[in-house]
């Protein structure tokens, strides 16, 4: 039997594509029929990518033509996948906030290595430097930052803006923060699965009424997780800063947390890394320093992976205390640590102004000079 062009069309006419609701020649997924004597080629796109929808797009049209045309017809499908393009941002997230102009991540390979004491003093120094400045307590299930800045038991209050109900900062020394130890009782653990951990920071990022603020630093958990992924899906994040001590078992988790930002797939700049009890200076003995837990760690680190390296910090016991208390050692006028995190703060912003000048605005990733404020530039 000789096959007709026609017979073949009209018989597929009576299905439809997967994920279409017109049949496959009225839809135009049918792209090409050819026929020769008892043989049929037909040519179809479909838009759904899955192997499951390709081999039941081929069976149907088989038996289709069988059953309605010639039953012994020798048929050949091709079958093409033209899948809708995936939007390159996320229409919910990856939204900048507006008036923040520069948000930085600090981060650590692991715990305890003092990377939300680096946070707290960062921020006061920026803020006495005369910058706007926020942070963003991301530690889910350990914020810590209520209770440096002496706001343990402050709760943020709802402001209309434009309309809409928004959370205010807490606000002490100059800096706004917001935290997830707000919201909880200081003996109540926070037992949350990352959903719902994601929609708590997105609630405190994009549902805070910030205002203008020339830095937000965002104090991430320790390692390189869920909440880390979630932040930087919400949020194009200009830069980061990783916190390391020197010793080794810190310095394999630092480096982690560097690559992280780096992967291609995230390609967050890395700004540096800070060097946090870099060495310990007893107050009898001024001159001497001890390197308790090795010596200059975070500075080879920085210098292998070619990132600055930004500064060090001294283990000193204030430093513990005044975060204990709620007011940051860089608080302190005319001491060697408010020397330190000033010079710190300094290399941060250098990094930010280079990183603005050189590279293009960080998009967020798809899973799919001191005088002023102007140094800083968009």
């Amino acid at each position: 039997m000789k096959l007709n062009k026609k017979d073949i069309l009209k018989a597929l006419e009576t299905i439809s594509a997967p994920g279409e609701g017109k049949n496959m020649v009225e839809s135009g997924a049918v792209t090409n029929v050819v026929t020769f004597a008892d043989e049929v080629v037909v040519d179809i796109t479909i838009s759904n990518p899955s192997l499951q929808a390709k081999k039941k797009t081929e069976v149907e049209i088989m038996k289709t033509i069988h059953d309605k045309v010639y039953e012994k017809a020798k048929i050949k499908v091709n079958v093409k996948v033209n899948a809708p393009e995936k939007p390159t941002t996320n229409p919910i997230k990856g939204k900048a906030i507006p008036g923040i102009k520069n948000i930085i991540a600090v981060a650590s390979g692991k715990g305890g290595v003092g990377k939300s004491t680096v946070t707290a003093n960062l921020a006061v120094t920026l803020a006495k430097m005369g910058f706007k400045v926020g942070v963003l307590d991301a530690d889910i299930y350990g914020p810590s930052m209520p209770i440096m800045f002496d706001v343990e038991f402050e709760r943020p209050l709802a402001v209309n803006v434009d309309g809409k109900s928004k959370m205010k900062p807490v606000e002490n020394y100059g800096v706004k923060i917001l935290s997830i130890g707000f919201f909880t009782k200081p003996d109540q653990a926070v037992v949350w699965r990352g959903p719902m951990a994601a929609k708590a920071l997105n609630q405190m990022i994009f549902d805070a009424a910030w205002d203008e603020l020339d830095f937000m630093l965002i104090d991430l958990p320790p390692g390189t997780g869920d909440i880390h992924l979630s932040i930087m899906q919400s949020l194009p994040i200009t830069g980061a800063v990783v916190v390391s001590t020197p010793q080794n078992v810190a310095l394999a988790d630092a480096k982690k947390g560097v690559a992280m930002f780096q992967q291609e797939s995230i390609n967050v700049p890395v700004l540096g890394i800070i060097e946090n009890m870099a060495y310990f200076t007893p107050e009898e003995l001024p001159d001497n320093k001890y390197y308790i837990f090795g010596k200059a760690g975070a500075n080879n680190l920085a210098s292998d992976l070619d990132v600055p390296f930004l500064g060090e910090i001294p283990l000193v016991q204030s430093i513990r205390e005044a975060g204990d208390v709620g007011r940051p050692a860089a608080l302190q006028t005319a001491t060697p640590l408010e020397k330190s995190f000033e010079e710190l703060t300094r290399n941060v912003v250098e990094e930010v102004v280079k990183r603005n000048d050189n590279l293009p605005p960080t998009e967020a990733i798809k899973i799919t000079t001191m005088a002023g404020c102007s140094a800083v530039k968009k």
